[in-house]
């Protein structure tokens, strides 16, 4: 067993922390404007503009080397809107809105009270994902944006049922916080989109979208075209709710002007429920099937 001071073991120089701290007691020119700081210790030089391919490589490399820590290797990303909420949210801005008397708030009142089901089917299917994937030898982690609304119902049903999950949070000029749920170990914070998304699909088996906005749509068509041009696996890819989908976007539309192929379609596939999701999950990879019979993973469709 090696032991710190072990001659055949030890190292030959000092870590950077340990030089890092030692210069850290030095004052002489430690003061403001001195070049005399350690690189990697110089927030004002690394926050130059010269420096953004260094900070972009960083982003990169934090989550995947404390993810690869952490042994996770599958995740099932959950996407969808932060204007979300859950259902007792919803009831309440309703019961507000009624004692106010605004038409027009109530209106937005009660399409809160019905899109709020869409919280508690994410809730569902993460508790789901969890829960199932235990008996794998590769367990799944469910990986959200981190925010509020369906990202926060995706790591809520994780938490609840004792699993560890997945936040990628953005900073932005009007939010956020990230949402309480999220595995402290595991809640990332970043600056450029670009890294953010590639994290969201380089572990992922699975894309599951919920309704949302321009953020959500970002998210969906990005994947969409990174698997229709072949520069990235094929993987199911999952739209909570068709009504929403079918008003938002004529997917036929496009097969008919030759903006898309007819097989283009196939890319997506509708689900109604946490239960419907899953199923479409096991039948893809073999979830509920004996090893013996497909092995960890089934192959890709």
């Amino acid at each position: 067993m090696n032991t710190p001071h072990d001659p055949l073991h030890a190292r030959n120089f000092p870590t950077a922390q340990e030089e890092a701290e030692a210069l850290a007691r030095s004052s002489r020119y430690g003061g403001p404007g001195s070049s005399y700081r350690l690189a990697f210790t110089d927030t004002e030089f690394l926050l130059r503009e010269e420096l953004r391919p260094v900070r972009m490589q960083l982003e990169l490399l934090k989550p995947e080397m404390v993810q690869a820590e952490q042994g996770i290797e599958s995740t099932i990303v959950i996407f969808g809107s932060a204007r979300i909420q859950s259902p007792e949210a919803a009831e309440r801005r309703l019961q507000v809105a009624r004692e106010d008397g605004d038409e027009q708030a109530l209106r937005r009142a009660q399409m809160a009270v019905q899109m709020s089901t869409y919280y508690d089917e994410a809730r569902r299917f993460a508790a789901l994902v969890t829960e199932r994937s235990r008996t794998l030898e590769s367990p799944i982690y469910v990986v959200t944006g981190g925010g509020p609304g369906i990202m926060e119902a995706g790591n809520r049903g994780a938490h609840e049922v004792g699993g560890k999950s997945i936040g990628l949070n953005i900073v932005l000029p009007h939010e956020q916080e990230p949402n309480p749920f999220i595995t402290p170990e595991l809640c990332f914070q970043f600056h450029y989109f670009a890294m953010r998304k590639m994290h969201f699909v380089m572990r992922s088996i699975a894309l599951v979208c919920f309704p949302g906005g321009f953020g959500t749509l970002d998210e969906l068509f990005e994947t969409m075209t990174l698997i229709q041009t072949g520069k990235s696996r094929r993987r199911p890819i999952l739209l909570f709710g068709r009504a929403f989908w079918d008003k938002l976007i004529d997917f036929q539309h496009l097969v008919d002007t030759g903006m898309i192929s007819a097989h283009d379609l196939g890319l997506f596939h509708y689900v109604e429920t946490a239960e419907d999701a899953w199923s479409r999950l096991a039948e893809h990879y073999g979830f509920d099937a004996t090893p013996t019979e497909t092995g960890l993973f089934a192959d890709d469709i």
